[in-house]
């Protein structure tokens, strides 16, 4: 019976040795990152050595935010991939950043600095006793003359001064240390968080019959990461074509660098399904409401307000400026069926700590037509836009935009590029050569009463002046009030050749200015509606 015991616990411990030889840590360096909107794919590449037999490999380091269900590895050599697990490690977290260690080794230098110090005063200590020990030696003692009393005296209290001052440097120095240490704890802390992540792990069993070299990529997507496009739109001119300048603003914060990998930026949303929606039965029936008490009603209805433009705000100008501005980074654009990637060729370091980084992705010059268009109504400046043709092809992204004309900043905007419409209308700020007015004509503003009915008449001066030196074209915009009761008529008595949408009410004059030239516009329209009713028109 012994013997067979011995017998099991000899098989066991070479069984448990096997198994402990047949798994092996790997490594492999991150290659590529192909970003997302709200996540990222990475894919990592390495070399390994294969034993005869079955072993499995184990890829470390890794994010702990890894969606299981995307991960893919792929071999190449003679060996055969059996199966692919994933777990994460809680006994192992993951390795520290630069920073932190760097962090990390100025706390234990200060550490022992503090810990010399403490030494040095502990021997000061020692010396401190040494000497009141003696002292009180010397004071029981009467063999000693006058001048050696007091020559001993001097060498007691200069002994002790020296002590005191030195130990009293080296305990400021101990505090001033400690101070030191505890703001640089404070820093890892605020960079660690409360506590460390997990290390995340790729198990990959493979087969081979006999010991070879071969390779292994790894492929999976993680959250904790995306990007968002924004945009420079310059304009040095109103006859020449338009630039814009996309950006790619990436973050990451999957607990793991970035390390000069090659970064691709796709618009392609894969945590959308991709199923087909169906169409269920749409079931109609009448509507019973339930009876609604009136608490109260609402008055005094809102006026529009005109929107708060920025200032314009001049930049210094520089000399050859177009021959001095840096190029962009070589990225190769990929346009396919449902997507758009672009592969940016220059590798970056892409730090896990969620902060923003700026790459710019292309830089497109369209031909545009420019245009003012002011509601004076609601605001007495005019707006420069830009009309660009064929957009679709510009593979661009709704983002915000930061608008610079004539070499300034003249604000901020938004690029929509979610519209139906063939041509990209992009707001470039405001013109103060270009002054606008709205004025009411009191002496054709009237009141009239005909038998049981009243009509208002409401008549307004719209100047438009261009203190520019070169021709402009401007959109005007107004409008008229629409009935939406059959007892109440609107008559337009003057446009001034102006547009109407009678849907709308709105009107449009599309003008042509020339430089130093002012033109006026005439609106008069009239509300008809019964004498004892009440409208609101102002």
């Amino acid at each position: 019976m012994k013997k067979i015991l011995i017998t099991s616990v000899f098989i066991i411990s070479v069984l448990t040795n096997l198994i402990a030889q047949t798994e092996k840590e790997i490594k492999a360096e991150i290659k590529h990152v192909t970003v997302y909107p709200d996540r990222a794919q990475i894919e990592h590449e390495t070399s390994v050595s294969i034993l005869p037999g079955k072993s499995i490999l184990r890829l470390t380091g890794l994010s702990p935010y890894i969606d299981v269900q995307s991960i893919q590895v792929k071999g190449y050599g003679e060996f055969t991939v059996l199966s692919v697990n994933h777990r994460n490690n809680y006994l192992q977290n993951l390795e520290d950043s630069p920073e932190v260690k760097s962090i990390r080794s100025q706390i234990e230098t200060l550490q022992l600095k503090v810990t010399d110090e403490n030494t040095d005063i502990e021997v000061l200590k020692r010396k401190e006793d040494f000497l009141t020990a003696n002292n009180a030696v010397l004071v029981k003692s009467s063999t000693f003359s006058l001048d050696q009393f007091k020559n001993f005296m001097d060498l007691y209290t200069g002994n002790m001064d020296q002590i005191y001052t030195n130990t009293l440097k080296k305990q400021r120095l101990v505090k001033d240390y400690n101070k030191q240490i505890a703001a640089l704890q404070q820093q890892i802390s605020e960079k660690l968080g409360k506590q460390q992540l997990p290390s995340g792990e790729i198990l990959v069993s493979v087969a081979s019959e006999k010991q070879v070299s071969g390779r292994l990529t790894f492929s999976y997507v993680v959250s904790n990461a995306g990007w968002y496009p924004s945009y420079d739109i310059r304009v040095d001119d109103i006859k020449n074509p338009v630039s814009i300048f996309y950006k790619a603003n990436v973050f990451q914060n999957t607990g793991v660098d970035w390390k000069d990998v090659k970064l691709s930026f796709s618009n392609a949303t894969p945590w959308v399904a991709g199923d087909i929606p169906v169409l269920n039965p749409w079931f109609v029936d009448f509507y019973n409401p339930a009876p609604v008490r009136i608490r109260g009603m609402a008055s005094a209805a809102k006026r529009s307000e005109a929107p708060v433009m920025m200032e314009m705000v001049s930049a210094d100008k520089m000399k050859d400026e177009k021959a001095m501005e840096s190029a962009p980074p070589e990225v190769q654009k990929q346009v396919g069926e449902t997507t758009i990637t672009f592969d940016i060729a220059m590798p970056y370091t892409i730090p896990a700590d969620g902060k923003v980084q700026t790459v710019e992705i292309q830089r497109i010059t369209a031909p545009a037509d420019y245009k003012y268009i002011t509601m004076p109504k609601l605001s007495p400046l005019a707006y420069l836009t830009a009309n660009i043709t064929d957009w679709a092809k510009l593979s661009l992204q709704t983002g915000e935009a930061t608008l610079y004309f004539e070499n300034s900043f003249v604000g901020k905007s938004t690029l929509n590029v979610n519209q139906l419409k063939d041509t990209l209308t992009i707001s470039l700020g405001t013109d103060n050569s270009i002054l606008v007015k709205r004025e009411k004509r009191k002496d054709f503003t009237s009141r009239k009463f005909i038998g049981a009915n009243r009509t208002d008449t409401y008549s307004f001066l719209l100047t438009v002046r261009n203190n520019k030196t070169n021709s402009i074209k401007i959109t005007l915009n107004d409008q008229i009030p629409v009935s939406s009761n059959s007892s109440i008529n609107v008559d337009p008595v003057e446009l001034s050749g102006g547009k109407l949408n009678g849907q709308t009410g709105e009107i449009t004059w599309d003008l042509e200015i020339k430089p130093q030239e002012t033109k006026q516009i005439i609106l008069t329209y009239s509300v008809k509606y019964p004498k004892d009713k009440t409208v609101v028109l102002e």
